[in-house]
């Protein structure tokens, strides 16, 4: 009797405790990170008599929680990866704001201030048309510093949320640490701590949306989380600090640093694989930086360009001068290592310092320069492409030399060199006096009217340095004519010797640096119609420059050269660049299609997250009509156990009736 009374009794104990576990999954059905718990009941040991071994009922041996390590660490990296890649995301659809189409672009005010150089090309002397340049000029140096300003917002931004991002891996460090301390507790007791375990694995996953983790469990129950390739988070109860540091050679960029007890270790952002800092850290070396520097090569080229040629005419000043500056053109930024050596004042010992020679060869780069192993040696890296050349000091490479003072660098020093890196941010007009705009030609050229041809000059101007005025005047006849239609000419300078050439439609005389022997007396004149053998012009300084628009002309034709980003090869050939309107395209696709690329990878991962979190779930997970059929099934278990208790108790209750009597 006493057996059957233990063995009801441990039946509803046993079916109470089921009961209660499937109230536990129903309560927490829609908990994140809640595993579904089950109990595991084994059945007592048999107790033996002589007609057998009889049983004493079930045991409940412990409450398990459904986990798939394999499915959950999937789950966490898949994770990761689509924080990564949203993160990256919506950070470049910003960055393409910053490059408009249409009328609100770069290119289009470029074009603008281009083409209003034509009413000063019909109107040379009218200062309302030398007005409406200015006003152009002014535009266009906002357009191109309002997008450098943008793009530095973007960079405090980034700052910004990389501060946030480290707070949160932070708290849930620490909070991990402390689920660990109490994990290791109760690890003596024989059982799962499962709520213990479920909220570990939540603050992990919440964690591997902002860096990738990877865990290493522990005999004592505790698991360690580690980043970037290796470096301890978490272990045991112990828990380390991430901190925004500065960048070692730009201040205004930040760089992940882990803090272990007081050593502060940088992170590589090449081996932080996922997350929304690394995300963010990448958009921060890469993609801003390129932006900054397509900008910064356009607002450079174009800076230098149109300042040259204004210097190459003669603007309406009494008496009529050189051009002047129309745009700043800023400097190229050197940033030393903050690891270079330094004076006992903190002054850095040596100094590195870049100049712009070739404004249509700079790159939209920056450059790394480094020491050599050997003294004198210097290294030089371009950061777009890998690109390594060894330098010395005046060593010309894209269009700017590198000179080094105080002192050459010594070994272990490095500096990042930005040509092009501030230009955009620093441009504005500097020229305000529509004077001042030269649209005369320093030389004219007038036809002989004894001429029988009917080649008259379309245009002429300055085209470089090598013009003098010395050289005028300069007298130009033409000889016979070829079977190929080009016509031989004989130019007599007023010093030297005559220069000998040919001329063929479509081509300028006075600057033909590939002709043999080559021309470059610095001017280009371009005709119209053909001339004939026994024709003649004159070629003198400009006497009347209020009425000459060979400057102006100039400036139109800045439009369609193509004198963006010429590369010069190791055989000393260059190749050709692109227009202005062409280079701020390429910008503009560039972007395209890293917000393109960007937004593929982010639908792609966030699905790829989305299933390995659905495998994961549907093995963990409560579903609750199977919990609503336990729940049935553990009730008329827990009544069956009952009513067996209910009947031991009347054969009891008779017993002791019938041993009254």
């Amino acid at each position: 009797m006493a057996g059957l009374l233990s063995i009801s009794a441990r039946a509803m104990f046993a079916n109470q405790a089921a009961l209660q576990t499937v109230g536990q999954n129903i309560a927490n059905a829609n908990t994140p990170g809640y595993s579904r718990q089950s109990v595991v009941l084994t059945t007592s040991p048999g107790q033996y008599t002589g007609a057998g071994f009889f049983g004493r009922g079930v045991d409940v041996q412990t409450v398990q929680r459904a986990h798939n390590d394999f499915l959950t660490k999937e789950a966490i990296g898949t994770k990761a990866t689509a924080s990564g890649d949203t993160t990256r995301a919506e950070q470049l659809t910003r960055l393409e704001k910053i490059f408009p189409t249409g009328n609100d672009g770069i290119g289009y005010s470029v074009s603008q201030f281009l083409n209003s150089m034509m009413d000063v090309a019909s109107r040379p002397s009218d200062l309302s048309a030398r007005q409406v340049v200015l006003g152009q000029a002014q535009q266009l140096a906002t357009r191109f510093a309002s997008a450098g300003s943008q793009l530095a917002d973007l960079q405090a931004g980034v700052t910004s949320d990389l501060q946030a991002g480290v707070g949160i891996v932070n708290q849930l460090a620490r909070q991990i640490a402390s689920v660990n301390d109490q994990i290791a507790k109760v690890k003596g007791s024989g059982h799962a701590p499962n709520d213990l375990l479920d909220q570990r694995d939540q603050l992990i996953s919440q964690l591997s949306e902002h860096v990738a983790v990877t865990t290493l469990p522990a005999d004592d129950g505790t698991v360690g989380v580690f980043i970037g390739g290796g470096q301890r988070l978490v272990l045991g109860s112990s828990a380390s600090m991430l901190k925004i540091a500065a960048d070692s050679y730009d201040p205004q960029r930040s760089v992940l640093a882990l803090d272990e007890g007081g050593l502060i270790r940088p992170l590589d952002e090449s081996v932080l694989t996922g997350g929304s800092l690394s995300a963010l850290l990448q958009f921060q070396n890469h993609d801003l930086q390129d932006a900054r520097n397509m900008v910064g090569q356009l607002a450079a080229a174009l800076g230098t360009r149109v300042n040259a040629q204004n210097a190459l005419g003669l603007d309406l000043s009494t008496p009529p001068g050189q051009g002047a500056p129309i745009f700043n053109v800023a400097a190229p930024r050197v940033l030393p290592s903050t690891g270079n050596q330094r004076n006992p004042d903190g002054s850095f010992t040596n100094g590195v310092q870049a100049t712009i020679v070739n404004a249509s060869q700079l790159q939209a780069s920056a450059y790394k320069l480094s020491a050599g192993a050997a003294p004198g040696t210097y290294q030089l890296t371009r950061l777009s492409d890998g690109l390594v050349r060894s330098v010395a000091a005046g060593a010309t490479v894209d269009g700017f030399t590198i000179s080094f003072s105080p002192s050459p660098p010594a070994a272990g020093d490095s500096y990042v060199i930005e040509p092009v890196g501030a230009a955009a941010v620093n441009m504005r007009r500097v020229l305000d006096s529509p004077n001042g705009i030269a649209a005369a030609s320093p030389v004219t050229a007038v036809t002989s009217v004894n001429n029988t041809g009917t080649a008259s000059v379309d245009s002429i101007y300055a085209v470089n340095g090598s013009f003098s005025a010395a050289n005028l005047p300069i007298s130009l006849a033409f000889g016979t004519a070829n079977p190929d239609g080009s016509v031989n000419y004989t130019l007599t300078p007023a010093v030297g010797a005559p220069l000998t050439g040919v001329w063929k439609s479509g081509q300028p005389i006075g600057n033909q640096p590939g002709a043999t022997p080559p021309i470059n007396l610095g001017f280009e004149m371009r005709l119209n119609g053909v001339p004939r053998a026994g024709d003649t012009l004159s070629i003198a300084a400009t006497k009347y420059p209020g009425t000459n628009n060979g400057n102006a002309k100039a400036f139109l034709d800045i439009q369609t050269d193509a004198f963006v980003g010429k590369k010069l090869l190791p055989d000393g050939s260059i190749t050709a660049g692109a227009t202005l309107n062409d280079a701020y395209a390429n910008d503009l696709s560039d972007v395209g299609a890293r917000v393109q690329g960007a937004n593929y990878l982010s639908g792609v991962s966030t699905k790829v997250a989305s299933n390995a979190e659905t495998s994961r779930s549907s093995q963990a997970g409560v579903n609750l009509d199977e919990e609503a059929s336990r729940l049935i099934q553990y009730q008329q278990a827990y009544q069956a156990s009952a009513k067996v208790l209910q009947t031991a108790q009347a054969l009891f209750n008779e017993l002791l009736q019938i041993a009254s009597k």
